[in-house]
């Protein structure tokens, strides 16, 4: 009989900025940017294999003027990315569209997950969402833009304004029903009235994809969103309904679940999807699945049902966006 005793797994050895390799050669300390050969040498590559990461889009770079440029900062956080499989595998940073149902999921995961991991989530609307992803300061961004039909093309056209677009994915949480919320006893059939009479609104920032929802309705009715009289500026969809529920504003635009959650009243516009852009990466990580289970768990869907306006068939499709 083997009485050898098992080794022990070795411990993971936290990873300090002076534990990352430094410049080395010809590599100008205060650069922002190194050149492929100073990134070679950062790195400890060849040449040929920096050229094969950077073709293959797996690490931190672009092409000026036919040549490869490597910003030292994302060289830095991919470093770290990739020692243990990923330092940062532990938290979820969430930015882009407010949803009442997102909002209730990272609520839930908070207590179970405890001290072992981290989600938060902090809407900016879609657009301003996209711009943080982009420079690597959240993890995912939740987006809409235009009605259900189109989506699959105006979510592609958004993220192909960023270069990093080759290597996000988009997965699909739900369809929403997306209108304009009305403050408690104003009853209104039509934002045709909305917009031709002295109604107070709420109106999103631009960049919100429920803005740009509510200017496409108007532009179809020969209205513009000069014709709204605006009271107020609302950062989120939840603000936007604080203002109605206080009697501050007559009219926001919004989903119906907003509406339902501060008991207010609603013209439905049409339906749109609700994404999430997000690294490839990050996709399959467990954080991640944690987050999709508990989007379609039992709760959620009685949730959803109660808040109405929710369509989660499509939950967890994984979309291309080139």
């Amino acid at each position: 009989m083997n009485s050898a005793r098992p080794q022990a797994a070795p411990c993971p050895v936290a990873v300090t900025d002076r534990d990352l390799p430094r410049p080395a050669g010809d590599a100008a300390p205060d650069s922002p940017n190194l050149t492929a050969r100073q990134a070679a040498a950062y790195l400890h590559l060849n040449e040929k294999k920096l050229y094969e990461l950077a073709n293959a889009r797996e690490i931190p770079a672009v092409r000026v003027g036919g040549k490869w440029l490597f910003p030292r900062p994302l060289l830095e956080e991919w470093l770290r990315e990739q020692a243990h499989g990923g330092v940062l595998t532990d938290r979820l940073l969430i930015t882009g569209s407010d949803d009442p149902l997102l909002a209730a999921v990272v609520t839930s995961l908070v207590p179970h997950l405890g001290g072992e991991a981290y989600v938060a989530y902090s809407p900016t609307g879609t657009l301003p969402g996209l711009e943080l992803l982009a420079r690597r300061r959240a993890n995912i961004c939740a987006l809409h833009w235009g009605g259900v039909d189109t989506s699959a093309a105006q979510h592609s056209m958004l993220l192909r304004r960023f270069s990093q677009h080759p290597q996000w994915a988009l997965v699909r949480l739900a369809h929403r029903e997306q209108g304009v919320m009305l403050r408690r006893e104003l009853s209104i059939d039509g934002i045709e009235t909305l917009a031709a009479f002295d109604y107070r609104w709420a109106m999103r920032q631009p960049g919100a994809g429920s803005r740009h929802f509510l200017e496409s309705a108007l532009a179809s009715r020969g209205f513009r969103p000069e014709d709204c009289s605006v009271v107020a500026e609302a950062r989120t969809e939840r603000e936007a309904a604080g203002l109605l529920a206080r009697e501050e504003a007559d009219c926001a635009p919004g989903t119906r679940a907003a509406a339902a959650e501060f008991g207010l009243g609603f013209i439905s516009l049409g339906w749109e999807a609700f994404d999430l852009a997000l690294p490839r990466e990050i996709v399959f990580r467990k954080l991640f699945q944690q987050l999709l289970q508990c989007y379609g768990s039992a709760d959620m869907q009685r949730l959803a049902t109660r808040l109405g306006g929710y369509d989660l068939s499509p939950l967890g499709q994984v979309l291309g966006c080139d």
